[in-house]
């Protein structure tokens, strides 16, 4: 208890230095969040130990936490949904999950917690035109992000802005929504138009201070791939170049940077010196919630003299995840836990799922390949439809379930 009061102080101290204020015409470097030697810095002076959570599955859906197993990227997802219930009602759905997944609701009872941070993992497609969540042109990525923005400064938080899936794929998993392989690192054409996202969200925010930084690309290069060594040495190059088409417009953002092999390998990340405002971020689920597990970050930030951020934690035991957290505060470590929502516990927020939902994943986890496996398959339409508009109100913040014991793991409060 004594610990869990500590930090919650702790928490409430960073926020009284946060608090963004209004957009000017020109940008002051006072009014952001920087870094200073292995610290992140508050524009009162303050240092900034980050808490907070991620708001994953809300602009980059994963299969299990919405139950399904096989059917695990944004892709398979939506096309699960067509085979369903068809194109239009998928769009139609996707479109009011945006509107009630996340809402001011959720971000009011975030800050409530003591968190001072939100991280917000994001789909390259939100700012193209491409078919994404229900739209085929015009996509609202800025629309989405300019009202967490807006919820956040209402709330004294600040935001991370993270490319959760970028051009191509960065990582070869489902979490990138790629095809199984990383092609961002061949393709002259997806890594051109990563840098030219980055630069136009740069480009929109740079005046903003409620956001924290930009996180240029979530765990890059998976560790099951035969290859990665080699595709490692690609990946500085790529970082360097984005931080530079950012800088071209805003010159005030922290820059997050992540190693590859789920943001677990440093040693490829040679030169830690071409920008002063860089923060490097780590993930950690599982192992033993004590300094050694994370002596390779510790040992890396203290060689970089920049500070280390934890992006990424949690489906574990209450015990563990508070073990954790005591290791990371007293290593000065910040961190997000790992998801805000999703189906059930091992979260901040649970979403009790409809009933008819079980037809829904027994079909995705049953063969679906050809089109007489989906025709013989298919539940009755009018139940999945039920079942996904039931869904969408379960999903509200009104009526899901807060995780008391997993949120004072966090060192948060309820």
């Amino acid at each position: 208890m004594k610990l869990l009061n500590t930090i919650i102080l702790a928490s409430a101290f960073v926020l009284a230095g946060c608090g963004g204020g209004e957009k000017t015409a020109e940008a002051d470097d006072a009014r952001f969040v920087r870094v200073e030697g292995e610290n992140l810095v508050t524009p009162d002076g303050d240092k900034l130990f980050i808490v907070g959570t991620n708001l994953g599955n809300w602009l980059n859906p994963e299969g299990y936490m919405f139950g399904f197993g096989r059917t695990n990227s944004p892709r398979q997802i939506n096309d699960l949904f067509c085979e369903l219930v068809g194109p239009d009602f998928t769009a139609d759905f996707w479109q009011k999950f945006k509107d009630t997944y996340i809402t001011r609701e959720d971000i009011d009872y975030i800050a409530s917690t003591g968190a001072n941070t939100i991280r917000l993992p994001f789909h390259y497609k939100l700012f193209t035109d491409e078919d994404y969540m229900g739209l085929t042109s015009a996509q609202d990525g800025f629309a989405r992000v300019d009202s967490v923005v807006g919820w956040c400064r209402d709330n004294g938080l600040y935001l991370i802005l993270d490319m959760h899936d970028a051009p191509g794929g960065q990582t070869g998993d489902n979490i990138d929504d790629s095809y199984g392989y990383p092609w961002l690192f061949t393709s002259e054409k997806s890594q051109q138009q990563f840098v030219d996202i980055w630069r136009r969200i740069a480009d929109r925010y740079k005046n903003e201070p409620v956001i924290l930084g930009y996180e240029l690309i979530n765990e890059p290069i998976s560790s099951r791939l035969a290859d990665k060594d080699s595709l490692n040495t690609k990946l500085e190059p790529l970082q360097k170049r984005a931080v530079a088409a950012i800088r071209e417009v805003d010159k005030n953002h922290v820059i997050l940077i992540g190693a590859p092999q789920w943001n677990s390998n440093f040693e490829p990340l040679k030169d830690t010196d071409y920008d002063n405002n860089l923060l490097f971020t780590c993930h950690r689920y599982g192992g033993e919630p004590t300094p050694e597990a994370i002596k390779s970050y510790i040992d890396f930030r203290d060689k970089s003299g920049k500070p280390m951020y934890m992006g990424e934690i949690g489906h574990n035991s209450d015990q563990w995840q508070a073990d954790f957290v005591k290791t990371m505060i007293e290593n000065n470590i910040g961190y997000t836990f790992w998801p805000y929502k999703k189906r059930d516990s091992s979260c901040m927020v649970g979403i009790g799922m409809p009933e008819e939902w079980k037809e829904i994943v027994k079909f995705s986890e049953g063969p679906h390949f050809t089109f007489a496996e989906i025709q013989a398959a298919r539940p009755d339409q009018a139940l999945v439809r039920k079942a996904m508009t039931d869904y969408l109100d379960s999903c509200r913040f009104v009526n899901c379930h807060p995780q008391e014991n997993y949120i004072l793991s966090m060192g948060l409060k309820p």
